[in-house]
């Protein structure tokens, strides 16, 4: 009941605004009688796009005045209605005719070419100079998003409906932005008002997609209009159609292998303009479906531009099934012309007429005329010649522009008064009416979000888990406001085995505090945050009886990041940590594998980065340790193998056959540089981000052992490395990482201070798959002289049996490796691998091989966390 009186309450105080306004309303109906749901009305004069409701019906409000209406839906004729807007409501309801689509009289023979292509070329050829077409526009952009959850695993039933979150419960968000797009890259965007439920509107509401199917790749999917579209696809002339005076060619798009991120679908183009008049296309991403339509019309007939584009998606992800739909409709177009570009140009595909580009070729070369000449004056162009054109402006602009490593900027704020806006506004700015499902949608969530706050404000029900201290916290953890700008936080308790503590529990609290610094000339900018977190970890020992701990303190802010720890803890002879302790954990107790070889220490070490700029940053590291040798304490395990016993608690070594040291003093130092010379970055709210893999990374690492403060180690190290990864379109991505070091000097050193490699002799990889290796022992091979390393992995998106479009549609791709290795010890240690990465979307399986001095020394299989979920392949 009180459900149903908050809608009434809803209805009743739209009704007096619905009264004062004025404008048009009906429905839309196909030519058998069915209603039309989600036809595109696109009103001339205010460059207004709106559409109609599920059951056809749509009202679009306007002021008196006379009106030109356009009725679009796919697959029938657009239809063009005058309206005279007075002081009362027009009623007026469509028929569109099913659309008569014309076959050219073309013959497609054997070993011929679809005319779909060349009308193809002339597009693409075009594509790169509608993204240059307008220096400027501004419109204004209603979105509403509406989804439900369809299905979930039952274990998480309790902890979802504990939420409000049921099977028939419909999410829903609106909102309205004005944008402001100014050429090459600029994107503004200011929210002005967003109606949501109430415990989302801390977070940002839904933003309008800039993205663009004239650039060669959206949201990581290869366009149709992409240069490279024709070894990603296939297309096929469906006919033409005439839309007022516009010749409109169907072209169905097909793609050559099925899988993520490539569309199929349809690609409707204006002849002679060669831009896009609509799209109605599919896609997936991580298994999730996507359906796309767009409805293009001429504003001020210079320019096609979206005026309404629909997004429905469904998908099923680890047992939770959804579906949704997006709508974004957009009204009050302003558009600039870019007066360097001509707005009119015959094209000719070379391809096809070869002997009339040859004409106009010799035509003009006779007459001098100019390729900007000809342009200007609506001549014709090939389209390696309007290619030419367009590339040329590019780069002449590029070299005036400010920040030319900047390929995007984008600007998103939302309005203080957002939040407050009333039924009068949001009946005028809806383009379609609530539905009744999506009127209780809101009155659920209201409700709902009413009994959540009360549960925070402790009006009902028991305090919240976060209202204080609690003293289970201390075995379960838990976080804690202390303000605004601190927390104080208590980790859940680990721990884990190993040989030389047995049993072992890690326990640590940590204090954070903020600093939040605002530009008060741009409020809208990202704020400038700094943070100091502090954190005590102590350590017990059950077979040594023994507590260790330190304390670690950490600065970070947008270029400097400074850590500073000291105690005793223990320490992997290798310091980048190959073996992660609960791996250790496994192998020991079940396999009878003690593989991590740990030491102590007594340390206080400082590290400090710089970023320079963008592109160059400098690091060093400072250490001070007391290191003691440790032994194994246990020999209990939990399955006994009588054919394997621990090793003892020293790593095997072919260049240090002992690998044992007395307790000893070292200082040692680390001064580093990394360089990216060709980074390029997208920016958000004035701040830089770094766009992934745009430039390969240089580094240069010189360290020493430094006899000084009763130190005992005396070397120098100097190491240079380079990483990279090229992409080839959705094809596959190739990541290349070499390293090169030398010990210049080695006076007195112990096996930690050794260069050693990543190895990996479990059946799990937890270290990124660049840079380490499978199969490698993790200390056989150390050096203090020469060495060499290489990684290079391909990310296949079509080779053995993902060429099996069930098996690219499950997201499983295909991965082959190399790593190599050389040192003085070690000539030639090669490894080759092969991996189905994407298994179930989260797990990758490798099969890998060794060779060693080009004779084979084995062979093994591992499992890792897929590279798009754990690991960041890239830079």
């Amino acid at each position: 009941m009180h459900i149903m009186f908050r809608i009434c309450v809803l209805l009743l105080v739209a009704l007096p605004a619905a009264a004062m306004a004025t404008g048009v309303r009906g429905t839309i109906k196909a030519d058998d009688g069915t209603f039309l749901a989600f036809a595109t009305i696109y009103v001339k004069q205010t460059g207004s796009g709106s559409v109609s409701d599920p059951q056809g019906h749509y009202e679009i409000t306007l002021a008196p005045g006379r009106y030109d209406l356009i009725f679009h839906y796919l697959g029938y004729e657009t239809l063009e209605r005058t309206i005279e807007v007075q002081d009362t409501w027009i009623e007026l309801s469509v028929t569109l005719k099913t659309q008569v689509i014309q076959l050219q009289t073309v013959t497609v023979k054997a070993g011929k070419e679809d005319p779909a292509y060349t009308i193809m070329r002339k597009a693409i050829a075009k594509a790169k100079y509608h993204t240059q077409q307008l220096d400027a526009y501004t419109a204004k952009v209603y979105i509403k998003g509406k989804g439900q959850l369809k299905d979930y695993p039952w274990l998480a039933k309790k902890a979802l409906e504990k939420e409000g979150i049921t099977k028939d419960r419909v999410f829903i968000s609106e909102s309205v932005s004005e944008i402001r797009y100014t050429r090459p890259n600029k994107f503004e965007e200011k929210v002005i008002a967003v109606y949501t439920n109430g415990n989302t509107r801390n977070t940002s509401p839904n933003a309008y997609v800039f993205g663009s199917l004239y650039e060669p790749e959206i949201a990581e999917t290869i366009s149709p209009l992409s240069p490279k579209s024709f070894s990603y696809y296939r297309f096929e002339y469906e006919g033409s159609f005439k839309d007022r005076n516009y010749e409109i060619s169907k072209i169905k798009v097909i793609p050559r292998s099925k899988g993520d991120n490539v569309f199929d679908g349809t690609l409707y183009i204006v002849e002679d303009w060669w831009s896009i008049h609509s799209a109605d296309l599919n896609v997936t991403k991580m298994g999730i479906k996507f359906h796309v339509k767009g409805i293009y019309n001429p504003i001020e007939n210079k320019a096609w531009l979206p005026v309404s584009q629909q997004f429905f998606i469904e998908g099923k992800v680890f047992g939770f099934e959804f579906v949704a739909d997006y709508l974004a409709t957009v009204k009050d177009y302003k558009i600039t012309l870019n007066p360097a570009l001509p707005q009119e140009m015959d094209v000719i595909d070379e391809t096809v007429a070869k002997e009339q580009a040859k004409q106009v070729a010799k035509q003009f070369s006779k007459k001098g005329q100019q390729l900007q000449q000809r342009l200007e004056a609506g001549k014709e162009v090939t389209r390696k010649e309007l290619n030419q054109l367009v590339k040329e402006y590019e780069k002449a602009e590029q070299k005036q522009e400010k920040e030319p490593e900047v390929i995007e900027d984008r600007s998103y704020k939302v309005d203080s008064l957002a939040y407050k806006k009333d039924s009068t506004f949001w009946n005028e700015m809806r383009p379609v009416p609530l539905t009744k499902e999506e009127v209780r949608g809101y009155v659920v969530n209201d409700s709902i979000s009413e009994v959540q706050r009360k549960k925070e404000e402790g009006d009902s029900l028991k305090p919240s888990k976060s209202k204080g201290f609690q003293p289970w916290d201390l075995l379960t953890g838990d976080t804690y406001k202390l303000s605004d700008t601190e927390n104080f936080r208590i980790h859940t308790p680990w721990g884990g085995f190993n040989t030389v503590e047995g049993w072992h529990v890690i326990y640590q609290m940590s204090y954070l505090k903020r600093w939040v610094k605002r530009d008060s000339l741009h409020p809208e900018s990202r704020p400038k945050v700094s943070r100091l977190e502090i954190t005590p970890v102590g350590r017990y020992a059950f077979s040594r009886n023994t507590y260790s701990g330190i304390l670690k303190v950490e600065f970070r802010n947008q270029k400097r990041r400074i850590n500073l720890e000291g105690g005793r803890y223990i320490q992997q002879f290798n310091a980048d940590e190959p073996i992660h302790p609960l791996i250790n954990s496994f192998t020991t107790l079940f396999l009878e594998d003690n593989l991590m070889k740990i030491y102590e220490r007594d340390y206080v070490d400082l590290k400090w980065r710089e970023q320079l700029n963008e592109k160059f940053s400098i690091y060093t590291q400072w250490t001070w340790a007391r290191r003691s040798e440790l032994f194994n304490n246990t020999t209990w395990t939990l399955i006994d193998n009588r054919e394997k016993t621990y090793t003892p608690n020293a790593p095997e070594s072919i260049e240090l056959p002992d690998t044992g040291f007395l307790p000893h003093n070292a200082f040692t130092g680390m001064l580093g540089f990394e360089a990216r010379p060709w980074q390029k970055y997208r920016k958000h709210n004035g701040r830089k981000f770094r766009v992934p893999n745009s430039s390969p990374i240089f580094s240069v690492e010189y360290r020493r052992g430094l006899a000084t403060l009763n130190s005992t180690v005396d070397f120098d190290q100097l190491e240079a490395g380079i990483r990279h990864q090229f992409r080839f379109g959705i094809r596959g991505t190739l990541d290349i990482a070499v390293k090169a070091g030398e010990f210049l000097h080695a006076g007195n050193m112990y096996f930690m201070d050794y260069k050693h490699f990543l190895g990996n002799q479990t059946p799990f990889v937890t270290t990124d798959p660049i840079g380490s290796f499978r199969l490698l022992n993790y200390y056989n091979f150390s050096t203090r002289d020469r060495y060499l390393t290489g990684n290079v992995h391909y990310h296949w998106r079509k080779l053995l049996i993902t060429r099996i479009p069930k098996v690219r549609m499950m997201g499983i791709t295909e991965n082959t490796f190399l790593n190599y290795l050389l040192t003085p010890q070690c000539r030639d240690y090669t490894e080759l691998g092969y991996g189905l990465d994407g298994i179930f979307r989260i797990f990758r399986l490798e099969v890998a091989t060794s060779f060693l001095d080009g004779n084979y020394t084995g062979f093994g299989f591992r499992i890792g966390i897929a590279t798009s979920v754990g690991v960041n392949v890239g830079n």
